[in-house]
């Protein structure tokens, strides 16, 4: 079978996947209630989620917040850079290796391995880590902060509107204000790290890493192609720009919205969308176990159950034996979070409030995976100090090399705060159904691995080998 079949047979699946997905969304106009009336249990959670401020709709805004249609042509050359090793500079990792459509194009790991890897994508993947936990790409044109320190925002508070600025950390800073979109935006900066896909061999600041990344684009033919069909320019023989590789990557992860959970159809309306515990659940979680007061709904928070501000939860620090990074502290072995950006002691150990849609496709939690059932990262939210002081790796099955000695926690726990300082007390029925909501009514069901299978190509334009995903 030749390589532009593959590729346009790949390009066929993604496009008819477009179109049932589509189809699908047709569902945030057709859901009804249910017939025999509402339940005193459904009137209770639909008062909670009006005084929330929670619609299910976010979804459907997608497209008139951008101003147009998504672009699946370009979206599907953006999936194409996503997953080819062309775009790293050290030729062995991808966005793919670490934003996995195997665990919801997030992390496989409990901290990323990023270059130096064995080429395997799933729990066998092997390498030196990073620091930190890969988030899940999905739903992302929602958030307003990205990554854990929040180092890439929208200073508007709003994604879709650069009019305040993109602030990014040195050298970019608000050099990248201009791009449409702060994942347009963000999309400039991973080629250019040097432990995720760049490597140490290339000499030469980010600017230099971005012009070889496309001398490598504009060196391909195949890729030559596939950028004029969708920019006029390079069809009449001028050169792929990192603008338009950009734009593609982020047309991709626009088509990555997975925002249509239990919890969206019973706000529209569709009242046997959720079980009766799943319902119990979701009013706990917005009542009496606190959970929304960070994992909030409302404004910014874009419906994604994030505030998307930083705060420090107690959560234990671990630290791999191989690493690229350096990490903070005397013994090396900590990480200061969002005080690595703002250089404010009062930010160390702050974190941004994790997303919680399709959650319960992780495999493990934190920003540095040091939970590994979700289970026990909701019961360390309900009493933080008690879980901080009687963590063990162990108990988490942690890989052998996260499974050291442990970072200080006691300095984490000194500035814990102040909204998880009481504990939380709920009987066992109450967190059973607290948990039957968090990981079954915030999950969409499109975005099991099952289904984003599809999206990996079996070949890209390079030529280079795909890497080897394992799926569940």
């Amino acid at each position: 079978m030749s390589k532009r079949y593959t590729i346009g047979r790949d390009l066929l699946i993604i496009l008819a996947a477009s179109a049932l997905l589509a189809l699908t969304s047709t569902a945030f106009a057709q859901d009804r209630g249910n017939p025999q009336g509402d339940t005193p249990l459904d009137q209770q959670l639909e008062a909670v989620l009006l005084d929330a401020g929670f619609t299910g709709r976010i979804e459907s805004t997608l497209e008139s917040r951008l101003g147009r249609h998504v672009d699946h042509q370009l979206a599907d050359l953006g999936r194409l850079l996503w997953f080819d090793t062309l775009t790293g500079l050290n030729d062995d990792n991808t966005c793919g290796g670490c934003h996995s459509p195997t665990n919801g194009f997030g992390d496989t790991q409990s901290i990323a391995i990023g270059i130096e890897n064995n080429g395997v994508v799933g729990p066998n993947r092997t390498g030196p880590r990073n620091m930190r936990r890969t988030p899940m790409i999905i739903n992302s044109a929602f958030y307003p902060r990205l990554m854990w320190n929040s180092r890439f925002l929208s200073l508007s508070g709003d994604p879709f509107d650069n009019g305040a600025g993109l602030q990014f950390p040195a050298p970019e800073g608000l050099s990248l204000s201009s791009q449409p979109h702060l994942l347009t935006a963000q999309a400039f900066i991973p080629p250019t790290e040097r432990t995720e896909v760049a490597g140490f061999a290339f000499p030469g600041d980010n600017d230099a890493i971005r012009a070889e990344v496309l001398n490598r684009l504009n060196g391909s033919p195949a890729y030559r192609r596939l950028f004029g069909k969708s920019f006029r320019e390079v069809k009449d023989g001028g050169p792929i720009t990192f603008d338009m590789f950009g734009q593609a990557i982020a047309e991709f992860e626009f088509e990555l919205t997975f925002a249509n959970a239990p919890i969206d159809r019973f706000a529209r309306g569709n009242r046997n969308a959720l079980s009766d515990d799943e319902k119990r659940g979701a009013l706990l979680f917005f009542g009496a176990a606190r959970c929304v007061q960070c994992h909030s709904v409302a404004g910014q928070s874009n419906e994604m159950f994030s505030d998307f501000q930083d705060h420090v939860i107690g959560v234990p620090q671990i630290a791999p034996l191989i690493t690229n990074n350096t990490f903070d502290g005397p013994g090396m072995n900590e990480d200061f979070g969002r005080e690595q950006i703002s250089g404010d002691s009062a930010d160390r150990y702050k974190f941004r409030t994790s997303p919680l849609r399709n959650i319960a496709l992780q495999p493990t939690f934190m920003h540095n995976g040091a939970f590994t059932s979700l289970d026990d990262a909701v019961r360390h939210h309900l009493n933080v100090v008690e879980s901080a002081l009687t963590y063990s790796p162990a108990s988490q099955h942690l890989a052998a090399d996260l499974s050291g000695p442990q970072g200080p926690i006691a300095p984490v726990l000194a500035r814990l705060d102040p909204i998880l300082a009481a504990p939380v007390t709920l009987s066992d029925m109450e967190f059973a159904q607290l948990m039957a909501f968090v990981r079954n009514g915030l999950l969409d069901p499109r975005a099991r691995p099952e289904i984003l299978r599809r999206l990996v190509p079996r070949a890209v334009p390079s030529g280079n080998p795909v890497l080897v995903f394992e799926f569940p």
